[in-house]
């Protein structure tokens, strides 16, 4: 029995040590830093509810094991009110949580009524989808990517908006180690937002299924420092990968701009 105790103890204490410890590593984004930050905050509170709902539930299994007959419950308000009381207090605590994460633009970028790229160094790419593959521009540079499993090219620490749209079915744009994803759908444009953190390359692909070559639809996201980003929109330009027909900066003004949907190059 006591040896039991003390593995319970023992395992009881790993799990609030692990809780407790603060992670170091560095976030890729601003998005996944506020997602990782909120799954945080809810297993601060799911953990120990497990662990006492486990503790009562072991407990009534030894305790009445032996029992021959179940004897009827009675009536407890006041551990009626403790755990009404509890109960409530945990759901006011992840809705405020949630609500602080979900609000914010870098995680839902509200539609029609935030502006896209109100600063000047502000990025906006615009990503395709189609059967099967992504067609990327960068419409403020009249730049045109001609691979349909693009390298995406974004600066570090610059407010970056995706705008994502489809030209044939449903697909869905899904950076995981960003934060990023966004449902493609035909004929409407949705916008998202991030401020990459840390340089390097990001996998993304269609996290919709759409058809027989649904898993050959990648891309990559490369986070570059700013100078690097402009060397990338330079050589773009100067090797004539750019798209004359897409509409000037002022029409970027607010998501489901239907000027912003342009039928993808096909290779």
């Amino acid at each position: 029995m006591k040896r039991s105790r003390l593995v319970l103890a023992s395992l009881l204490s790993a799990v609030v040590l692990s809780l407790a410890a603060d992670p170091v590593a560095a976030q890729s984004s601003v998005s996944a830093e506020l997602i990782n930050h909120l799954n945080e905050k809810l297993l601060l509170v799911a953990v120990p509810i497990t662990l006492l709902v486990e503790g009562i539930l072991i407990y009534t299994v030894y305790r009445f094991k032996d029992a021959d007959e179940a004897k009827p419950t009675k009536e407890n308000r006041r551990l009626e009110i403790t755990w009404t009381v509890a109960t409530a207090i945990v759901l006011l605590f992840v809705g405020v949580a949630s609500y602080g994460v979900l609000a914010n633009e870098n995680v839902s970028f509200e539609q029609d009524e935030q502006e896209i790229a109100p600063e000047g160094d502000d990025v906006v790419v615009h990503m395709d989808a189609f059967q099967w593959g992504w067609q990327a521009e960068y419409p403020q540079e009249d730049v045109r990517l001609s691979s349909t499993s693009p390298t995406v090219v974004i600066p570090a620490g610059q407010d970056v908006y995706f705008n994502i749209t489809s030209s044939d079915v449903l697909h869905a744009f899904h950076v995981p180690e960003l934060g990023l994803k966004q449902d493609a759908m035909p004929g409407q444009s949705n916008v998202i937002k991030t401020v990459a953190l840390e340089e390097g390359t990001y996998q993304g692909y269609c996290a919709e299924f759409c058809g027989v070559a649904h898993s050959q639809m990648y891309f990559e996201i490369q986070v570059v420092s700013q100078d690097r980003y402009q060397e990338f929109i330079d050589e773009q330009q100067s090797s004539g990968e750019s798209s004359g027909d897409l509409e000037p900066d002022a029409d970027l003004v607010h998501a489901h701009d239907e000027t912003l949907s342009q039928a993808p190059l096909r290779a």
